[in-house]
């Protein structure tokens, strides 16, 4: 009598790709000269990034603790629901999913505006119309939407497939950046990181253009944290695949954090290499994609061509890595809080083949909405996801700490180095900054129309659950918890 061969799970590689590549997408070639100017110069926005490293990797180690210990659909969500009950859990994870499904028309618009600078004839003739200043032409949308579209179709082949995918454009995104970085190096010299922190030159901070709530290097420094968390986020994207882990569950856990730290540093020695590489005042100007114009000037000829199109390629890996990975997630967290009777029924259900068609069916819908906004809502999009990250991670860090207490006993596959104080530290360093995101004097700010996004979007969710509230009648908090953990998988 033969065996029935056992389905092949995601194994740790698989989830180490999705994690970083939906890390490390399309901002690293795109917006690293914005990077310097919001910071004051390369090295104080590197020296951001590593001081980003303290506080996300003990973030991400709650994580590679609570995805091995509590391994289902819903990440963040279910950690919450575990140690606080449905209500805190709604916050988490709505706005987990309100970060996730930002970061979808967010790439949509990305690769719009990337391939306007490369093509520029797309973005000849009359707009259609103009949405916050920016135009908006009738081929953009058409390539917006075809993009979204083919996504769409390949999760909807499941998570195997899409992980696949993702780990070659991985390969080509860190392949590009990697020969850029060295380029650089070898072309560049140190006096192009002078003025070593700077925010007085007119042509970049002058009335209408760059705004900065700092005034020494200090402060620049800190300044990356309004936007870090956005472009430090994809690990979550881990956690929501879960399910379809092969293997060592307590391996998957530990990709979080590596994945984490690995873009930190990644993200901190290309600001310095591209800094050292041209005049960082002067590549703060450039036309986007600004990692690969720079090499146009930096090597004119052949050799320069070469590495402009070899970043290019890379951006745009990148692109559709950040993208790809957050179309699944997006959908298996909806899934998730349907479980737990958060949101409506009907983005619990999946097909013969477990793909969450609903909520995929959602992604592409938001997807579809990018192009059609322009890339002048960028940066209050990027300000919005950072805030709702930063929230999910603040609430995960208490969830650790709560649990610690709470269930003592719960089998621990992984226990977090440090133990309960370093899950203090996490949860204590994620709510100062969620705190300091909402003060105007803060070098955290992340302005006033993105607080407002985020305001309505919690609302949003809360007459979401309030419609749910006969899902959850008459059930008790372990028949609610059935719902999310009833299809947990132990490592």
């Amino acid at each position: 009598m033969s065996k029935k061969p056992q389905k092949k799970g995601v194994g740790a590689i698989d989830f180490f790709c999705l994690g970083f590549g939906a890390i490390v997408g399309v901002g690293w070639a795109v917006a690293i000269n914005s990077w310097m100017t919001s910071c004051g110069g390369p090295v104080p926005a590197a020296l951001g990034y590593l001081i980003a490293l303290i506080m996300m990797v003990p973030i991400a180690l709650c994580y590679c603790e609570l995805v091995p210990m509590l391994p289902v659909a819903g990440g963040g969500m279910a950690f919450s629901f575990k140690a606080f009950g449905d209500k805190i859990a709604l916050i988490s994870g709505w706005a987990a999913f309100g970060a996730f499904v930002s970061i979808i028309p967010w790439e949509a618009i990305q690769i719009t505006d990337v391939l306007g600078y490369l093509i520029p004839g797309i973005k000849s003739g009359a707009p259609l119309y103009t949405c916050y200043g920016s135009d908006i032409y009738l081929i953009t949308i058409v390539i917006g939407t075809v993009c979204s579209l083919l996504l769409f179709a390949l999760n909807m082949r499941g998570l195997s497939t899409a992980a696949f995918v993702q780990k070659i454009l991985c390969f080509v995104l860190v392949g590009a950046a990697v020969i850029g970085a060295v380029a650089a190096l070898i072309g560049g010299n140190f006096s192009n990181v002078e003025p070593v922190y700077d925010v007085s030159n007119p042509a970049i901070y002058g009335e209408g253009l760059k705004e900065v709530s700092h005034s020494t290097m200090f402060g620049g420094v800190f300044a990356i944290l309004a936007s870090a968390p956005f472009f430090l986020a994809g690990f979550e994207t881990i956690p929501q695949g879960v399910e379809e882990a092969g293997g060592d569950i307590k391996s998957v856990g530990k990709t979080v954090a590596l994945s984490v730290a690995l873009a930190c540093v990644f993200y901190a020695i290309l600001l310095f290499c591209f800094g050292y590489g041209w005049p960082w005042q002067e590549f703060a100007g450039m036309d986007r994609p600004a990692a690969a114009t720079m090499f146009l000037n930096l090597f004119p000829g052949p050799a320069g061509t070469v590495l402009y199109w070899m970043i290019v390629i890379g951006a745009i890996a990148g692109l559709f890595t950040t993208w790809n990975g957050f179309f699944m997630a997006s959908a298996n967290l909806l899934m998730g809080m349907s479980r737990g009777r958060l949101v409506p029924a009907v983005f619990k259900k999946q097909n013969a083949n477990g793909i969450p068609v609903p909520g995929l069916l959602v992604c592409l819908c938001l997807s579809l909405v990018g192009p059609f906004l322009g890339p002048n809502l960028i940066d209050s999009i990027t300000c919005f996801s950072a805030t709702a990250f930063v929230v999910s991670w603040a609430i995960t860090g208490w969830s650790l700490v709560r649990m610690r207490y709470s269930y003592p006993d719960l089998n621990r596959p992984y226990k977090i180095p440090g133990g309960i104080a370093m899950g203090y530290f996490a949860a204590i360093v994620a709510s100062l900054v969620l705190i300091c995101m909402f003060i105007p004097a803060s070098p955290f700010y992340v302005g006033s129309l993105s607080i407002k996004m985020f305001v309505g979007w919690m609302v949003i969710g809360l007459l979401l659950y309030l419609a749910s509230v006969g899902q959850r009648k008459g059930l008790s908090r372990e028949q609610l918890e059935e719902g999310v953990f009833g299809r947990m998988k132990k490592g």
